[in-house]
């Protein structure tokens, strides 16, 4: 079993990456007292069901290499388990369990009918020719797949940090060609392009995620102004930590709002413009030089970590686990933290921020439009039909109908864009579904922290919800 370097802060609680898994179960904890329950129950609902640890080798570069690898089914109640597969040099099991619960958590949260699930992956991808890479992906979706641990029917993966769609293409096609009889193999994965069976909006979804829990936050006046800030989405100011998909698109969407990047954080430092960045720019500027460095549109400083503590009124961590803790968290500026990461902050470190007034919109919710979207594409997978296929022509067929009606009524002519006014395409479907998932799930987490004693956070109100229904599907099987 993995173990982490660990030292006590300055309140004595110990801090460390192994923290991650006690962290997320004593967030559990604290909401559970809100949730009356048989005894022993949060205990089993706390715990990993089970974690598969396999040792593989590949053949590559003239000699066997052995590659460690997880796969963490926190909870099978609804099947199948869901969640990512992570490929990471510094990957461990504590982590996968961790990142496991909060997947069963997050979907309880949205509705979702899965269970919590996680992959990791020793390995860093950078050190490998794609060749290698699918070689050894392949490999590791043979042994999932050998001990149920993909399946569209019991464990769905999808992308995470170091894998991509490309990877989960491989995942897929390397499932179909050992269970050729199962008739919904493409559904064993989600995250894949649309060429391979993906659908519109996935590599979008948890960044535009984010863009629509902040748009249901600041369409809550009495929410906001626990912030002190102005009571409109347009005008403020935002750092983003992580530009990789979930922060560029987070950047990009908030920057349409009306919204100032005034400082982006990545592994080697960070790009800052008072005035705001300029983030379509940024993006092909970074995917061309895989830096900050030299971009015109800013100013570049190698010690990135100081604007996760600089002034700013919205502060969304889009990277890792950690990221703030006892140390860092009482300088923090901002007066909303948005949480595009899984796990970004410590249960210290949130602590703290909440007794400073910090808001915070817990990854549960703020980082759920990546699991929403998958859901849809599951979905989209299983019944074989792509979202709009039956209705769209008929809606548009509606709106000719009764564009041509009105206008013979009126005796005028419509301008062309309303007379042939289209039914929703797939990417309106999706956006739709989702905006519908983030906004009655903000309606509920908002209503008990504004009205259930003793619930005095966004996370708990989450949590609270989170386990209500978890307890309820065991109650209903009679567990």
């Amino acid at each position: 079993m993995h173990t982490a370097k660990t030292e006590l802060n300055e309140v004595g609680v110990i801090e460390g990456p192994s923290d991650f898994l006690a962290d997320v179960d004593a967030m559990l904890e604290r909401a559970a007292r809100h949730v009356p329950m048989q005894d022993g129950l949060i205990e089993k609902i706390k715990v990993c069901n089970e974690t598969y640890a396999t040792r593989f080798g590949v053949r590559l570069r003239g000699r066997m290499y052995t590659f460690h690898g997880w796969r963490s089914v926190h909870s099978n109640h609804p099947s199948p388990a869901k969640g990512g597969i992570r490929y990471a040099p510094d990957v461990h099991q504590e982590e996968v369990e961790a990142l496991a619960a909060l997947m069963t958590y997050k979907c309880a949260l949205m509705g979702l009918p899965f269970g919590g699930s996680k992959g990791g992956l020793k390995i860093d991808p950078n050190e490998w020719s794609e060749t290698e890479l699918e070689r050894i992906t392949r490999r590791f979706a043979q042994e999932l797949t050998r001990q149920n641990f993909l399946s569209p029917a019991q464990n769905v993966p999808a992308p995470d940090v170091g894998t991509s769609e490309k990877i989960m293409v491989w995942i897929a096609d390397e499932y179909r060609r050992l269970k050729p009889n199962d008739i919904n193999a493409e559904a064993c994965v989600t995250g894949k392009p649309l060429a391979a069976g993906g659908i519109e909006g996935r590599s979008e979804a948890t960044g535009r995620g984010v863009q629509y829990a902040l748009r249901e936050f600041f369409s809550n006046p009495g929410d906001v102004a626990r912030t002190s800030l102005p009571p409109r989405l347009e005008g403020r100011s935002v750092i983003v930590q992580g530009f990789g998909n979930v922060g560029y698109h987070a950047a990009k969407f908030l920057a349409a709002d009306g919204c100032r990047i005034v400082a982006v954080i990545e592994r080697d430092g960070a790009i800052a413009n008072p005035q705001g960045l300029n983030v379509e720019e940024l993006h092909r500027h970074f995917t061309m030089h895989k830096t900050f460095t030299e971009f015109p549109g800013g100013a570049f400083h190698p010690d990135g970590d100081k604007f996760l503590t600089g002034a700013c009124d919205i502060l969304i961590p889009a990277a890792r686990e950690g990221v703030f803790n006892s140390a860092n968290a009482p300088l923090v500026q901002a007066r909303l933290l948005v949480e595009a990461a899984n796990g970004p902050v410590t249960f210290e470190a949130d602590r703290i921020l909440r007794q400073r007034g910090v808001v915070i919109i817990p990854d549960l919710f703020a980082n759920a439009g990546g699991v929403t979207v998958s859901y849809f594409e599951w979905v989209k997978n299983i019944t074989h039909m792509p979202f709009g296929l039956m209705e769209r022509r008929q809606r548009q067929h509606e709106n000719s109908l009764l564009t041509s009606t009105l206008e013979s009524m009126l005796k005028t002519k419509f301008p062309d864009a309303i007379a042939s006014l289209g039914g929703a395409r797939e990417i309106d479907l999706v956006r739709s579904g989702l905006e519908e998932k983030m906004r009655s799930t903000y309606a509920q987490m908002s209503h008990l922290w504004n009205n259930a004693e003793g619930i005095d956070d966004l996370r708990s109100a989450a949590y609270v919800i989170a386990l209500t229904r978890i307890k309820g599907i065991y109650e209903a099987i009679g567990i």
